[in-house]
C-alpha cells in the first residue's frame, strides 16, 4: 500500500468514526396490561410508547448516575419551530 493510500484509508475511517450512530432495535416483551398502562401515559404526554420508554429509561440512569456522559439527547419529533 502506497502511502496516499493509506492517507485516504485513514480519512475514510476517521469520517466513518464522525458519523452519527444508528438507533439501536431492541425486541421487548412486556405484559400486554402493563403496555397499554405504558401506552396511556405515553399518550397523556403526546409521546409514542417507544419513546415514553426511551424517555422513562434515561431519567432512571440519570437519577443512578449512570447515564453515559456521550448519550445524545433524544431526537426531537414533530413538526420544526416556524421561523419568522
Amino acid at each position: 500500500m502506497t502511502d496516499s493510500s493509506e492517507a485516504s484509508s485513514g480519512q475514510e475511517a476517521s469520517s466513518q468514526k464522525r458519523r452519527p450512530q444508528q438507533r439501536k432495535q431492541v425486541l421487548l416483551r412486556l405484559d400486554p396490561s402493563v403496555y397499554e398502562a405504558l401506552a396511556r401515559w405515553a399518550g397523556d404526554e403526546l409521546r409514542s410508547a417507544n419513546a415514553q420508554i426511551e424517555f422513562l429509561l434515561r431519567k432512571a440512569l440519570a437519577e443512578t448516575g449512570r447515564l453515559p456522559g456521550e448519550a445524545r439527547p433524544i431526537p426531537r419529533r414533530g413538526r420544526p419551530p416556524s421561523q419568522q
